[in-house]
């Protein structure tokens, strides 16, 4: 255990975070995103909601700001959920707003979020059940 770090995040996760660089993405998965198939690296984070992972990651990962949206959230196909936006997309734009208050968020089709999925820095497989709630991170820089 360290001081001021989430107990969520593992050291596995904690040494992907630190290795990534400028540029580089972090794809945090669902229940039910294939996270080992799309990954290069998968770290299981099996037990943890989404939500609560983002905004941990958050309070440690610098957001690109050279980029108009850092954070990528998946389209909702339509028909698939019967209110049109997924409830837990609101927590994820409060813990954005909470680390990084100038942000944007995105939207990217579903089969061409898997495609960028792919080539992401790494996949972080979470036990979340709700759907539509995978999230693509742009790590930015730390101004000195």
């Amino acid at each position: 255990m360290l001081k001021g770090i989430s107990p969520l995040l593992s050291p596995e996760l904690l040494k992907v975070l630190a290795e990534m660089g400028h540029g580089d993405e972090l794809v945090i998965g669902d229940g039910n995103f294939p996270a080992t198939t799309m990954g290069k690296r998968c770290v299981r984070c099996d037990g943890h909601g989404v939500a609560p992972l983002l905004d941990a990651i958050l309070q440690l990962l610098p957001l690109d700001d050279f980029v108009d949206a850092p954070v990528t959230l998946m389209e909702v196909v339509p028909g698939s959920i019967p209110d049109g936006e997924p409830p837990i997309w609101q927590a994820f734009r409060d813990a954005v707003a909470r680390h990084a208050p100038q942000a944007k968020i995105g939207f990217e089709e579903r089969f061409a979020f898997y495609e960028r999925s792919r080539k992401a820095f790494a996949t972080v497989q979470t036990g979340e059940g709700a759907l539509y709630a995978c999230v693509i991170l742009k790590k930015g820089v730390i101004r000195g």
